[in-house]
């Protein structure tokens, strides 16, 4: 090699760090076997003490985690509980969402260890204290999709993001399953973590199952992780999902599903390619029961399914009715199976599912997405989130994200459950504006949105029966009555919203 003098080099003051020369005796070849660099370079720490210290949190920070193991998750719980015996105060929760199993997290709010939540539902015994007024600082609720755009923007930065993962390699690379049968859980797609893997400043995994470079394919990517942290447990299998979809059999639900199912038939949309969301609820589930014999009979394929997996969508796919299927979260055993051994289910980020931040987003390919409701009310706004005693008892989701994309939004209700009206003058808490909201299918007859000419017309002219949703909440009133207001005391316990972060409502105190 010829002699270099980096005098010669022009502008070198503009050419970056150009500020040493090579020198080939400086190297040493990396002649060690797989094993040997899995053992003596990775980024596995001895404890989850350990990699709190690395990753540098402080009083005050942001932690965040999934909800992928839903109510069997150890994660949240284990994590705080550490936080805590650390002596840290003051720190901004930023879960996904939390279940009733989280219910230990009420003494780290009492005790100063939490001085905030961002997130997307709450549950159980913490969702009820919190209604109560537990809490100083209101519990900032956020779509799937809203949650995506507030981590992207730095609207809600993460400082150390604790992720739970079936399988892990030495280096990071992470998923919501094994390829190795011994030892590990299931949770599927990991897409909620998938956000914040990319954007927290560190990330930390814990996993129960450390499994041979490369774990591929991969949720999780080695270049977005710092530590790994290997646990005794991450979740419990039976609260993660149970090993089958449940089919309803209640009639008032397959009634509403087979209406659902006309109302898809009947939209204008229901052609050879068109996409669909499913929630998993017993109608939403019922319905892709009903849609399988008219697909069938008219010959007529999906392009995709999007959102939370079930097992329903994954056997219309594998039966050749649904051509790839784009999961969020897989919401039972036979979705996380489909997952691992089929290469047209792929697991997306909630970003890529429903940030506003892109026009691509998945959500504005929809032709037809089926949500459920708690209520809904005459100017077509939906509350999922507070329950009609006004405590805080679901979830966002991605309500309000998929109601917007898709080209028809059909939710779907009874029209009351037990004595209380689904269908109401005004809801108690609005988390999906009736702007994005098409048609609303009960057990008692359908409301189109008015908005939406061409879609009343199409759907009358199918021969579908259509009321207003002014009709319906009066045949409602006239079952159950007119329930008691809901007592609120002035103080503000959450703030809803909406997808672009902007604010939609409020959820006050619960009086008693």
């Amino acid at each position: 090699m010829s002699e270099i003098r980096l005098e010669q080099i022009p502008h070198l003051d503009e050419l970056g760090h150009l500020d040493r020369v090579f020198h080939p005796e400086d190297i040493l070849k990396n002649s060690r076997t797989l094993r040997e660099r899995e053992k003596l370079n990775n980024k596995i720490v001895p404890s989850l003490e350990e990699a709190i210290r690395l990753s540098g949190l402080k009083n005050g920070m942001t932690v965040s985690f999934h909800h992928h193991f839903r109510n069997g998750d150890y994660i949240v719980n284990m994590v705080m509980d550490k936080l805590a015996e650390m002596g840290f105060k003051d720190l901004v929760l930023a879960a996904s969402s939390l279940s009733d199993c989280h219910a230990p997290l009420i003494e780290h709010i009492k005790n100063g260890v939490i001085r905030r939540i961002e997130t997307s539902g709450l549950r159980g015994k913490l969702a009820d204290e919190i209604s109560h007024g537990l809490m100083d600082v209101p519990v900032i609720f956020r779509s799937h999709g809203g949650r995506a755009y507030a981590i992207e923007t730095g609207e809600l930065p993460i400082d150390v993001a604790f992720l739970g993962a079936p399988s892990c390699d030495p280096y990071g690379n992470a998923n919501g399953y094994s390829r190795d049968e011994e030892g590990g859980v299931m949770c599927g797609s990991m897409g909620y973590a998938k956000c914040d893997a990319q954007y927290a400043k560190k990330t930390v995994i814990l996993t129960n199952h450390i499994v041979p470079y490369p774990n591929a394919p991969f949720g999780i990517p080695e270049s977005d992780v710092d530590y790994i942290v290997e646990v005794p447990a991450i979740g419990d299998p039976a609260g993660i999902m149970s090993g089958a979809t449940r089919f309803t059999k209640n009639p008032k639900e397959l009634l509403i599903a087979e209406t659902a199912a006309n109302v898809i038939e009947g939209s204008g949309r229901f052609k050879d390619g068109f996409s669909i969301q499913m929630g998993s609820g017993g109608a939403s589930l019922a319905v892709a029961r009903f849609l399988r014999e008219k697909m069938l009979r008219d010959h007529i394929k999906a392009s995709f399914a999007l959102g939370g997996i079930t097992g329903s969508i994954v056997d219309l796919h594998e039966e050749g009715l649904i051509q790839k299927i784009l999961d969020v979260q897989s919401f039972d055993l036979r979705a996380a199976e489909s997952l691992k051994n089929n290469r047209f289910h792929q697991q997306i980020s909630a970003s890529y599912y429903a940030s506003p931040s892109n026009e691509g987003t998945a959500v504005n390919q929809l032709d037809i997405v089926v949500l459920s409701a708690l209520e809904v009310d005459c100017d077509y706004n939906v509350n999922v989130l507070t329950g009609s005693d006004g405590v805080i008892r679901g979830a966002i989701g991605g309500h309000p994200d998929t109601a917007y994309g898709a080209s028809v939004a059909i939710v779907v209700c009874p029209l009351t459950r037990g004595r209380i009206p689904c269908v109401v003058d005004k809801v108690n808490t609005v988390v999906t504006p009736g702007k994005t909201v098409d048609v609303i299918v009960t057990d008692h007859g359908v409301a189109v949105n008015p908005r939406r000419k061409n879609l009343l017309k199409n759907i009358q002219d199918f021969g579908i029966p259509v009321c207003t949703i002014e009709e319906l909440c009066e045949k409602a009133r006239k079952i159950v009555g007119t329930p008691t207001p809901i007592e609120y005391t002035d103080k503000v316990v959450g703030v809803v919203t909406y997808r672009d972060g902007s604010v939609i409502d409020l959820i006050r105190q619960v009086k008693g």
